[in-house]
Formats: structure tokens, C-alpha cells, sequence
């Protein structure tokens, strides 16, 4: 398995300390949220975007996602999002990112489908793919699968496991991974409180059932990505995130088979 952070972690640092972050936190990746606040969106120009990749690139890492807030199963007309998850798909191959993270924000599969199958050429095309997270209306992996089991395209969409959402919604982390196992392309680490307070503590000191989700990663002999993502801009009271890394780094190196 091969570490990164998230930029969510990182509110009000511009994308130079966001590095500087990850190195000194032994990470070899960075995953950047898209944010006019981070500096990374978009709407970056060419040189813009040259600038971003070789910053990043010139300090040994690489950039494990890009993610975006697109919501691939929201009610409404296709054209907005579709033109939206375009943008972010263009940005990533800019970018040297392999993907770019969306939500699902919606509870009918055939939307989302819908959208991924429009966007599968492009993508197919840059050589990216677009990852759904478990999050809000579909926070489960059994939920997560209908979505990607109806879109039908391997090759450009995949599952990011948050292991929070699934496991506070009442999904055992062996079933969130038995769902997810065809789709499965990143993790998303982090620990909380409980799962009725997702205030973020560091790792091993919370709820989430980080060992039991570790140890399966490792049967199943996983060896994508794991990001930290602290979730410091919603919660700004909690500790800086390069508080929290090493417990992340021991987390990998724990459970990389």
C-alpha cells in the first residue's frame, strides 16, 4: 500500500506547505482536493497547471487522486454534471492524477450510471478514471456497488472505501469489502469518536474499526493508495494533520502484505 494526504487536512496552506507536509510525513503521495481555496481547481490555465504538476512531481511525490465534488447520482439534468466531471477528468490528466474522486449525492444507481457511461470514452481516452466514494446516500458498499455494477465500465470507474462511512452506517467492514471488491481502487483512512460523533481523533484512539478493515485489506492483498483524510476543514479545532500522519504511515506499514 502506498500513502498519501489529503489537502482537506491542510485548511488555509497553499499547496507548498502541502508538500512539505506529505514529505516530511514519509508519504509518497498527495491527494489534492479541487477547492478555489486550495489553489487547485478547474479553472487553473496551462502554465497553471504545469506549475502544480512539477512543484508536486520536482519533490518525489506523486498525486494519488484528485477530489472533486461532482455528484454523479444528483437529481437533476445530466448535462451540468457530465460537463463538470469532463473538466475535472481534463484537470487530472493535466495533472499526472490518476483519478478523480466524485459523491454519489442521490439514491437512484441508473443516474450515476448513466453519467459514468457518458464520461467512460473521455476518460478511457486521458487514461483516467473516476472513483465514487462511499459517502452520503450511498455510504455503504452494498449501495456503492449498484451504481458501478450498472455503469459497466471497469476500466474507468472504480470504489474509494471511506472506512468511516460505511462501518457508521451499519455496514461490517468484511461486507463493505465483499461489495467492493470487483471496484475497489482507493482507501481513505481516518478514526473518529464514534459513530454518532464523527468528530476526527488521531488513529487508534476512536471507533472506526481500523484493525479489522487493515487486516482485510491485507488478505485481500490490496496495494492501492491509502490517504489520510483528516478532516481539519470541517472540524478546524482538531489537531494539524502532521499530528496525525504517523499514526497513518504505521497504519500501512502494518497492513501492507
Amino acid at each position: 500500500m502506498k500513502l498519501a494526504v489529503s489537502t482537506l487536512g491542510m485548511p488555509g496552506e497553499g499547496l507548498d506547505r502541502a508538500i512539505e507536509i506529505a514529505v516530511g510525513g514519509g508519504c509518497q503521495g498527495l491527494e489534492l482536493r479541487l477547492h478555489p481555496d486550495t489553489g487547485v481547481h478547474s479553472g487553473l490555465d496551462a502554465g497553471e497547471r504545469r506549475s502544480v504538476r512539477s512543484r508536486v512531481e520536482g519533490a518525489g511525490l506523486e498525486i494519488s487522486a484528485l477530489a472533486g465534488y461532482v455528484r454523479v447520482c444528483e437529481p437533476g439534468p445530466d448535462e451540468p454534471v457530465i460537463e463538470a466531471l469532463l473538466a475535472d477528468l481534463r484537470l487530472a490528466a493535466d495533472l499526472g492524477a490518476p483519478a478523480v474522486r466524485v459523491f454519489p449525492r442521490g439514491d437512484d444507481p441508473a443516474i450515476g450510471a448513466r453519467r459514468l457511461k457518458a464520461v467512460s470514452g473521455t476518460a478511457a481516452g486521458l487514461g483516467r478514471r473516476v472513483l465514487v466514494e462511499t459517502h452520503d446516500s450511498m455510504a455503504t458498499g452494498a449501495a456503492l456497488a449498484e451504481v458501478l455494477a450498472a455503469a459497466d465500465c471497469p476500466g474507468t470507474t472504480g470504489a474509494i472505501w471511506d472506512l468511516l462511512h460505511p462501518w457508521r452506517h451499519g455496514e461490517p467492514p468484511a461486507a463493505t469489502l465483499a461489495a467492493l471488491g470487483p471496484y475497489l481502487a482507493y482507501v481513505q483512512v481516518k478514526d473518529a469518536v464514534s459513530a454518532e460523533d464523527t468528530t476526527p481523533v488521531p488513529m487508534w484512539t476512536g471507533s472506526v474499526p481500523l484493525e479489522e478493515a487493515g487486516e482485510l485489506l491485507r488478505g485481500a492483498g490490496y496495494d492501492g493508495w491509502v490517504s489520510l483524510e483528516w478532516e481539519r476543514t470541517w472540524y478546524p479545532h482538531v489537531a494539524p494533520v502532521e499530528e496525525i500522519l504517523p499514526g497513518a504511515a504505521e497504519w500501512v506499514r502494518r497492513f501492507t502484505a
